[in-house]
C-alpha cells in the first residue's frame, strides 16, 4: 500500500498515525495491514472508571429525601463530565482504535443522551461490546438501555396509553430510514414495546402488567410480537441492511453515496449482520482507495482533537478546559445536539469553529491567547470564539510533551511529516508557503502545518 493509502485507512478506520507507523507499514499488502487492524481491536476493553463515589446512593437512600436526590443529580452530572474526559482519554491510548472509532459511529446512530452517569457508562460499554458484532443482537441490546428508555420515553410506554416517541425513531434513525414503514407500523411497533422499563441500577425490566400481548399486525405480519420479534422483522427488511449500510458509506468513505457500492456492502451486511465482516469488505475494496475518496471528508472535532496528539500528546491542566473546547466545536462527547445526532460533513465547520480549529494548534502549543464569550454556564450551547490576541485574553493551560515528538519525527523530513498530515491535495498557494519551511519537522512547521485548511481534512 502506498504512503496515502495507509494513511487513508488509518483516518477513516482510527485516528491517524505517526510518520514512523506510516513507513513502518509501506511495503505491507493491503491484507496483512486491514487484519491487524482488526486483530488489534478484537479485545473488548471498556473505559476505566471509577464508581466510588456513588455507593452511598442506594435506591432507599434517596427514597422519599429530596436532599440526597438533588445531591445524587449534582454528582451525576459532575461524574458524566469526568467519564467524556476518562473516554477520550481511551481514544488516545487504545490500540483498539477501529473499535474504538465504531463506538463513536455507533453513538452517533444510536442516539441518547443522559446524565445518569451509570446508565451512560452501561450505554457505551454496549456500543464497544456490539461495535464489530451482530447487529441483530446489537439493536435488541440497545432497546433495553436504561439511557435509551429514558431518553427516548420507553419507559412512559404502557398498553392502556402507547408512547410512540421510541418506536418512531426506531424504524426511521435506527433501521430503516424515513419513508419506508406507515403510521400503523409505528403504533403497532410501540404496542410490542410497551412494558420496557428498568430498575434503579439500570438493569432491565419488562413489567408484564404494562406490557400489551394482544395480536398485533406488523408489516403485515400478524403475532402478539414483543420487542425482540419486531426487531426481527425490521431486519427481515434488506431496507434495513440497505440503510445502515448508506450510513456507514457516508461516514466511512464519501460524504455523497455511491449507489452501486451501498448496494455492494448491503449484499454483504443482508446475509448475516455482521458487522465486522460488513468492515473488512469496506476496507478491502478497492473503491475505498480511489482517489476522490481520500482527504474528502472533514474531520470531526474528536478526531482533530485526537489526531493532533497522536501526533504530539499534550494535556490539559485543567481537565474542565478540554470540555469546553468540545463545546467551541460543537462536539460533546455524551452530548448531543438531538436525537438525529450530529450530522457531520460541511456542518462542521461555521464561522466560529473554522477560526478555532486553525488556531487551535497555535493555542495547544504556542500558548497562544483567544477569546470566547458565552451568556451562561459552560453547560450550555452558547459558547463562541470572538478573536485571538484580544486584550482580554484566555490562554490554554497544556502541557506538552515534546519529547515524545522528537522521537516520532527523529531523522525524518519535512516532506515525510507533511505526507502523513495532509492527505488531500494541496492547492500552488499553499505549497509555495510550504516550500518556506526549510527541510526539518521543527516544532514551528508543525504547527504551521497543523494549521493549514488542508489539515482539516481526512
Amino acid at each position: 500500500m502506498t504512503i496515502k493509502e495507509v494513511q487513508h485507512l488509518h483516518w477513516r478506520a482510527g485516528f491517524g498515525l505517526t510518520p514512523k507507523q506510516i513507513l513502518a507499514m509501506e511495503n505491507k499488502s493491503k491484507h496483512q495491514i486491514v487484519d491487524d487492524l482488526f486483530l488489534k481491536s478484537k479485545p473488548i476493553t471498556n473505559v476505566p472508571f471509577n464508581f466510588s463515589m456513588f455507593n452511598m446512593y442506594t435506591k432507599n437512600y434517596i427514597h422519599k429525601n429530596e436532599e440526597r436526590q438533588k445531591a445524587l443529580s449534582k454528582l451525576n452530572e459532575a461524574q458524566t463530565k469526568n467519564f467524556n474526559i476518562s473516554w477520550i482519554k481511551s481514544i488516545v491510548n487504545t490500540e483498539e482504535v477501529l473499535r474504538e472509532k465504531m463506538t463513536l459511529f455507533w453513538a452517533n446512530h444510536f442516539v441518547c443522551r443522559d446524565r445518569n452517569t451509570k446508565y451512560i457508562y452501561k450505554y457505551n460499554t454496549t456500543l464497544r461490546k456490539h461495535a464489530l458484532g451482530d447487529f441483530r443482537e446489537f439493536v435488541k441490546a440497545i432497546t433495553k438501555e436504561a439511557s435509551m428508555i429514558n431518553y427516548l420515553n420507553l419507559n412512559q410506554n404502557n398498553k392502556k396509553s402507547p408512547n410512540e416517541n421510541f418506536a418512531r425513531e426506531l424504524l426511521e434513525l435506527f433501521t430503516l430510514g424515513e419513508g419506508n414503514y406507515t403510521e400503523k407500523d409505528i403504533k403497532e411497533c410501540a404496542r410490542a414495546f410497551t412494558g420496557y422499563s428498568h430498575g434503579f441500577n439500570g438493569n432491565f425490566i419488562l413489567r408484564k402488567n404494562k406490557h400489551d400481548v394482544n395480536q398485533k399486525v406488523f408489516f403485515n405480519q400478524k403475532g402478539n410480537f414483543d420487542g425482540d420479534e419486531i426487531v426481527d422483522i425490521i431486519l427481515s427488511k434488506k431496507q434495513c441492511a440497505r440503510y445502515i449500510c448508506e450510513r456507514i458509506y457516508v461516514h466511512f468513505v464519501n460524504d455523497i453515496p455511491n449507489d452501486n457500492h451501498v448496494e455492494e456492502m448491503t449484499s454483504i451486511f443482508f446475509k448475516d449482520y455482521n458487522i465486522e465482516n460488513l468492515m473488512r469488505y469496506l476496507f478491502m475494496s478497492d473503491w475505498f482507495y480511489a482517489k476522490k475518496n481520500i482527504g474528502n471528508k472533514i474531520k470531526s472535532p474528536i478526531d482533530l482533537l485526537v489526531g493532533i496528539y497522536k501526533i504530539v500528546p499534550y494535556r490539559f491542566r485543567d481537565e474542565k478546559e478540554f470540555l469546553k473546547i468540545q463545546r467551541l466545536l460543537d462536539q460533546v462527547l455524551l452530548d448531543p445536539p438531538n436525537v438525529g445526532g450530529w450530522k457531520g460533513g460541511k456542518n462542521w465547520i461555521t464561522t466560529n469553529s473554522l477560526m478555532l480549529r486553525v488556531k487551535l494548534p497555535s493555542m495547544l502549543f504556542e500558548k497562544e491567547s483567544y477569546t470566547f464569550k458565552t451568556t451562561g454556564s459552560l453547560d450550555k450551547k452558547n459558547l463562541k470564539i470572538v478573536s485571538v490576541k484580544n486584550k482580554y485574553q484566555d490562554k490554554l493551560d497544556v502541557y506538552v510533551d515534546w519529547k515524545t515528538y522528537k522521537k516520532r519525527v527523529k531523522k525524518l523530513k519535512l516532506h515525510n511529516l507533511l505526507d502523513s498530515l495532509i492527505l488531500c491535495d494541496i492547492n500552488s498557494g499553499t505549497s509555495r508557503y510550504i516550500s518556506t519551511f526549510g527541510r526539518r519537522p521543527k516544532k514551528k512547521n508543525l504547527v504551521k502545518i497543523m494549521s493549514l485548511p488542508e489539515y482539516q481534512m481526512c
